[in-house]
């Protein structure tokens, strides 16, 4: 029997969002266009955390940061640290393994404009919050942006946010010797601006990496 608590590939919990996937659908009958499962190791070493599956990324694809421009540098970066055997997500059958990682997103649903609202972060905290909870102990968990950060101190129940307010490279310590660890987001607007940098990006999962192995 399904639970209320894991991912759900037919979830309708948030009528916009539900309503947007099935204009996916009809427009781009190929896509995926539906709730987008969590992609990797069953049991990570390293937890990244997104916003949401982008129209023509992880919503055409089915797995998470696969087919937008976010994916590059993420792809390219676990890579770097051991965390992929190849630096390139190329569609959801391909032959890429991620070692030790695991990656899933605030949002399981596609939203319009990138930007969902704050009742349906709070509707789909629960699956994070299942994904969280059985993560083994010494996790680094890898928040990319403000609202994963907000949606990860919420589905462990850590609140106020505000005792532990989102910035890039700041890190703070969870139960089960678990690590709370910021990145802005790799998207493509971060990244064209200049706000992340490719060296900035590798120097944060290098830390993930430094803590795993340092564990």
């Amino acid at each position: 029997m399904h639970s209320r608590h894991t991912f759900d590939l037919h979830c309708r919990r948030c009528p916009r969002l539900a309503q947007y996937l099935e204009s996916c659908r009809a427009q781009h009958p190929d896509y995926h266009a539906r709730p987008v499962p969590a992609f990797g190791s069953a049991r990570p070493s390293l937890m990244v955390v997104g916003l949401a599956p982008g129209l023509h990324g992880a919503n055409r694809s089915g797995r998470p940061f696969t087919g937008d421009h976010a994916g590059i540098l993420l792809y390219r970066s676990l890579h770097r640290q051991g965390f992929a055997n190849r630096p390139h997500s190329e569609h959801a059958g391909d032959d890429l393994r991620l070692r030790r990682c695991r990656i899933s997103n605030a949002v399981k649903c596609v939203p319009p404009q990138n930007k969902p609202t704050s009742e349906e972060i709070t509707c789909c905290n629960d699956f994070l919050a299942h994904e969280l909870q059985i993560l083994p102990r010494g996790t680094v968990i890898l928040a990319l942006g403000g609202i994963a950060h907000r949606a990860v101190l919420k589905a462990l129940d850590l609140r106020p946010a505000a005792r532990r307010p989102f910035g890039h490279g700041r890190e703070y310590p969870l139960a089960g010797d678990r690590l709370l660890l910021d990145s802005y987001h790799c998207s493509r607007y971060n990244t064209q601006t200049g706000r992340l940098t490719e060296a900035m990006f590798d120097a944060i999962l290098a830390r993930a990496r430094a803590v795993i192995d340092h564990d």
